[in-house]
């Protein structure tokens, strides 16, 4: 294995990380990245927000930056998240720095990131993903799906492009590619198992996603109040992050499910949020879009039964017997509702841990691996 003939050698990698969206996942990645797998990471970041604009300019301002930076040290290579428009960057870095190796991580792709209105959508930037896989010497995906359904996004955008064709160009970005789950750090949701108070029979319902539309929130809020007015009984847990517009249906679904309701909002505190993962005894997703699912994983590695759509990233991440086909919602959660339970510790690390950093650690250094001492 590269990763351990490198460090028997001593060799200790230096890689420039470059991060326009220093935030969220994107984060959290970043810093699972750094405490688990054996290479020099030196950080070069700005914070989350305002995509656009760092989707846009990111590449100028980190190429000066850069090119300071490099008066004093030197890399072995270079790892850009998806918002690094790299094929700007590369051109702007002088020989040698543009000749590095280039690694870039996709937790999303701009071809298949939702939109609230289709005439919304900049092609622009599924143009720029593009234009970044063709100037990296190594690419990776989040998910199965992440890389299929950028792939069918080249695939129609090259379509539509009158006068120039690009013969073999999916076949290139496959020779490139890999799917790389991101790392998840387990540790504080395992103790909190390990601590878990015996708490009321009733089941308890965990729904642990961003407050956006593209989670369809509706759908989840509307089946609740339909298995309550059926006489099911039940608690419910309502995490993940809210931002300035929040759909409407959660105002109606405080009011109406408030008797319902253990604990509703995001919460900063890490320790706090595992406790409450391990109060739940299901997790649901109505999701109309998902590129990976570290909230479900999270929720299941504390003993939540996962209901999850049979689409999206969820069928490469979980068995057949978790998933709803579309409109069975309702009937799916109805039945384990009459006989919840929990899974049990054991079922719930053949379930997670392959999405651990203590088993992908070794992947990521692999892939960073040095291509001339790789080859």
């Amino acid at each position: 294995m590269n990763w351990i003939i490198l460090l028997l050698q001593g060799i200790n990698l230096k890689i420039l990380v470059l991060e326009p969206y220093y935030g969220g996942s994107h984060k959290t990645f970043l810093d699972g990245l750094q405490a688990h797998v054996p290479v020099d990471f030196i950080l070069m970041t700005l914070p989350a927000g305002r995509w656009k604009w760092r989707m846009r300019l990111a590449a100028p301002f980190f190429a000066d930056k850069i090119k300071a930076l490099c008066k004093d040290i030197m890399f072995d290579a270079v790892f850009c998240s998806s918002f690094v428009d790299v094929a700007t960057l590369r051109s702007l870095l002088p020989t040698p720095l543009s000749q590095l190796p280039f690694y870039t991580y996709f937790h999303e792709n701009q071809f298949a990131y939702p939109t609230r209105k289709e005439d919304e959508r900049d092609l622009h930037f599924g143009l720029t993903n593009l234009t970044t896989v063709m100037a990296s010497d190594r690419v990776a995906f989040s998910s199965r799906y992440n890389m299929q359904t950028f792939m069918t996004g080249v695939e129609q955008i090259l379509r539509m492009c009158p006068d120039m064709k690009f013969a073999g160009v999916l076949e290139k970005i496959n020779d490139k590619a890999s799917i790389i789950h991101p790392g998840i750090d387990f540790s504080q949701i395992d103790t909190a198992v390990q601590s878990r108070q015996k708490g009321t029979e009733i089941p308890v319902i965990v729904w642990n996603h961003r407050w956006e539309h593209d989670k369809n929130p509706k759908c989840f809020f509307e089946t609740i109040f339909a298995l309550e007015a059926n006489g099911s009984d039940f608690r419910l847990i309502i995490l993940g992050q809210s931002f300035r517009k929040i759909p409407v249906i959660f105002a109606a679904a405080l009011d109406k499910l408030r008797h319902k309701i253990l604990h509703c909002g995001f919460v900063e505190s890490r320790d706090e949020y595992a406790r409450l993962l391990a109060l739940g005894n299901i997790v649901v997703s109505t999701a109309k879009h998902e590129f990976y699912g570290i909230s479900v994983i999270e929720a299941v590695r504390a003993g939540c039964i996962p209901v999850l759509p049979n689409s999206l990233s969820y069928p490469e991440l979980f068995p057949a017997q978790y998933l709803y086909a579309n409109g069975d919602l309702p009937s799916k959660l109805t039945a384990i509702l009459s006989d919840p339970g929990k899974i049990d510790e054991l079922q719930t690390k053949v379930l997670t841990d392959r999405f651990s950093w203590l088993t992908l650690k070794e992947r990521y250094f692999d892939w960073f691996s040095d291509p001339r001492l790789s080859s």
